[in-house]
């Protein structure tokens, strides 16, 4: 039985889709319909059924009862024939999880759309893409053609429910640039206003994708391959489907075409694309087990998303230097800023790398003002744990083996088809192949890297290879960490984070046992006055770098309305930055392709 549905933007200006659904053999029971209420690679419930404005169901005989089960499921009354479902869905959700149309733009994913037809997951799936009034839209999606028009609209195929949902689809008058990795046709497209080298971009994307397929082998685990890009004033993100990724950046981030360096800014993004695309092995394909398949009504937890998160993390920053798009001591500071992020968090005393990931869907993906003093991220922790863990398995194994090969095993084992990547990697398997691979006992390694709070021994591994580490206070608040020569670091420090406020500054975040924390300041308290003087943004930063340690300072600031008064001893700045710099001459193996 084939599910057919019919999507149209329908009102752009009201930011509505209209779809239609029809199921030819219906449940003879009364037909249950669902949407998710997550999507695949952001771990939090998203209830994107909340967007659902209006539904109706009708059959030859007319009008059907549509009854609401929950929050996501609805069940058609039993009807003769076939089914039509039609609703609108809201979209105005400019991030890469949901849905979005406007006049200038149109976006979804699969599970901000379609209704899942329950007992027909497997069915073949027809969708029709129907073009707006604005002719100059086209269509970009990996959903496999069945019969389009020159712009793309018009009707797709895929084999089932996950793999319609798997394929995000962009329309607008976008820029689109064409290039093959190791003979996969790939697209670059991007949509908003900009004046970006596209040219360039692609080129880097090129020697990017082909040092990743040539790390696990051809052929790619895909015919094609979208880069979905948004560009924006500010914003930053992505998410990973098995051919595409949709991704968001700043328009100042990519490259003009008469800038030759890479910026910081073009940096992250390539970063960016890079963990994206390296997904689509890892995760995408390897997976753990309760993602096999994926229950789309509630949490799936696992403990294992430092491997597919934290791994890729240090995988899409070292397949910028191993692809020769970054050099030795450019990626030294890139894992200098990951360090630094990771030593400035008491989480990282708090929570363990498993139970980060087990506890993503209410933890992670739900930061407030006190996550910096109670969670650790498994994406950037994780990453320096894959570190430690490649290091150590090239030491004990003279370099014969190292952390590529454990990826390549596990690719071996669950990635090479879908029908492998069924069988998803179990909570206690991972461990298990890395130490089948390497013919090492790394349980110890394992132990603290994931299930304590224990340091990580990254200083000493990378001292052995080395490589200077230099450990010293933030020289500002811009300070994000890397090598600096002639120290100028900060001697003081009141443990928060603040932004701007219109009376004075607005603390963010107070850390544990701080100067501002101990002094009975709390997170939302607005300074006004030090010492009796005006408190601004800009002042701040001044006031705390001419005091001295333990000096007594008396702050004044609102509490909500209130005005309240608070003694302040002033603290060392804590060691909380990481440089690391390697001489010239000194080549790094793990950095090697």
């Amino acid at each position: 039985m084939m599910i057919y549905y019919k999507i149209s933007p329908c009102n752009p200006a009201a930011h509505l889709f209209s779809i239609e659904l029809t199921i030819d053999s219906p449940d003879p029971n009364g037909q249950e319909l669902y949407l998710p209420t997550w999507i695949p690679g952001s771990y939090l419930i998203r209830e994107f059924a909340k967007n659902i404005v209006s539904i109706a169901a009708k059959s030859s005989a007319g009008a059907v009862l549509l009854r609401k089960l929950d929050k996501a499921r609805w069940q058609a009354e039993a009807v003769a024939g076939a089914l039509t479902v039609t609703y609108t869905v809201y979209a105005y959700d400019l991030s890469v999880r949901g849905a979005y149309l406007d006049t200038e733009r149109g976006f979804f994913n699969g599970t901000s759309v379609f209704l899942a037809v329950a007992g027909y997951e497997e069915c073949p799936c027809r969708v029709q893409i129907v073009a707006p009034a604005d002719t100059r839209w086209r269509v970009a999606t990996t959903l496999k053609p069945a019969q389009v028009d020159v712009a793309a609209f018009g009707e797709y195929q895929a084999e089932n429910y996950d793999e319609l949902i798997d394929h995000p689809v962009e329309m607008a008058d976008f820029s689109v640039i064409r290039f093959e990795a190791c003979g996969v046709p790939h697209r670059l497209v991007v949509s908003g206003r900009h004046q970006a080298d596209l040219t360039r971009v692609a080129n880097d994307l090129r020697r990017i994708c082909e040092y990743q397929i040539q790390f696990f082998g051809s052929p790619a685990p895909f015919k094609e391959y979208v880069f979905l890009t948004l560009v924006v004033g500010d914003g930053y993100g992505g998410l990973e489907h098995r051919a595409s990724t949709a991704l968001i950046c700043k328009r100042s981030d990519l490259p003009l075409p008469h800038e030759v360096e890479i910026k910081p800014g073009y940096l992250q993004f390539l970063g960016l694309c890079s963990h994206e695309y390296f997904h689509s092995w890892n995760v995408k394909r390897i997976k753990p087990a309760v993602y096999a398949p994926y229950d789309l009504q509630q949490e799936n937890y696992s403990r294992l998303l430092w491997a597919f998160e934290g791994i890729t993390s240090y995988y899409d920053d070292l397949t910028l230097v191993r692809s020769g798009l970054i050099n030795q001591q450019t990626y030294l500071d890139l894992l200098s800023q990951t360090i630094t992020s990771v030593e400035r968090g008491q989480g990282r005393l708090v929570q363990t790398l498993e139970d980060a990931s087990f506890d993503a869907w209410v933890k992670y993906y739900r930061q407030d003002e006190n996550s910096p003093n109670a969670l650790v991220s498994y994406y950037t922790k994780g990453a320096l744990f894959a570190l430690c863990l490649d290091l150590t398995i090239r030491q004990k194994t003279g370099g014969e083996k190292s952390l590529d090969d454990v990826m390549r095993a596990l690719w071996l084992r669950f990635g090479l088809s879908f029908e492998q990547a069924k069988l998803g990697v179990a909570e206690d398997e991972w461990e298990k192949i890395a130490q089948q691979v390497t013919g090492l006992d790394l349980s110890c390694l394992f132990d603290l890297g994931l299930r304590s709070t224990t340091e990580l021994p990254l200083r000493s591994l990378l001292l052995e290879l080395g490589i200077e580490w230099q450990q010293r206070a933030a020289s500002s608040s811009a300070d994000k960490g890397g090598w600096q020569e002639g120290l100028k670091s900060s001697n003081s420090s009141l443990g928060v984070k603040t932004v701007a406020e219109t009376s004075g500054v607005k603390l963010t975040h107070v850390f544990t046992n701080g100067a501002a924390q101990l002094a009975g300041l709390a997170a939302g308290d607005v300074l006004l006055a030090w010492n009796g003087l005006r408190l601004t943004n800009a002042n701040l930063e001044q006031f705390i770098s001419s005091s001295l340690v333990g000096e007594r300072v008396e702050i004044h600031a609102f509490r909500r309305d209130e005005l309240m008064q608070f003694e302040l001893f002033v603290q060392a700045a804590p060691l909380d930055t990481v440089g690391l710099k390697a001489p010239a001459t000194l080549e790094v193996g793990f950095l090697k392709a």
